[in-house]
């Protein structure tokens, strides 16, 4: 249960950062994730701490450079696999929109930078994949925004309840433009 208090302590330091407070996080404090072998509660409890953390940001994530890269990361997430298909473009594009810090751009937008990088993943994945990991890379200038698109990740892989391997290593190649390490996020 460790893990759950240090997510705690974390989420405490964002909401202090969004309220201006000195709480500020270093690289190795992390913003925890629990490994693919978590358990289904566990992890429905872990993507819940996520969404709060990223809620409790909502205020300081409204840049198109987050909005992209969030974008980005939630194609790559769909199609980590090696392909989409419609259900799941369908599925995908709900948690989307009912993403509540996503809820600060208008859907139109996030529907249209979603659909370009999907459609760019199932003519060509690696192609697709190496645009998106460019999107996703102008989110590292601000250190907030890179941890919350890969949180973003996070909470979109987990939502179905099942974290698969595919979708934890494209979250762990993520890190690599966003200038975070894989293990900041235990991944």
């Amino acid at each position: 249960m460790a893990l759950f208090d240090r997510l705690k302590d974390q989420a405490k330091n964002l909401q202090q950062q969004a309220q201006g407070g000195r709480g500020t996080t270093t690289g190795g404090a992390g913003h925890g994730v629990s490994r693919g072998g978590s358990r289904g509660g566990s992890r429905a409890q872990l993507v819940g701490v996520l969404k709060t953390q990223l809620g409790s940001l909502k205020t300081e994530l409204k840049s198109g450079a987050y909005r992209d890269a969030s974008m980005a990361m939630c194609a790559l997430v769909a199609a980590a696999d090696g392909h989409v298909d419609a259900a799941e473009i369908q599925q995908m594009e709900s948690l989307i929109l009912g993403n509540e810090v996503l809820q600060n751009f208008p859907p139109e937008q996030l529907r249209t930078r979603f659909h370009k990088h999907v459609d760019q993943l199932t003519r060509n994945f690696p192609q697709g994949k190496a645009e998106a990991l460019q999107e996703i890379a102008k989110a590292a200038k601000k250190p907030t925004e890179a941890r919350a698109v890969i949180q973003t990740g996070i909470v979109i892989a987990g939502a179905d309840g099942h974290f698969s391997q595919a979708e934890q290593s494209i979250l762990r190649e993520a890190c690599a433009p966003l200038n975070l390490q894989p293990a900041e996020f235990q991944l």
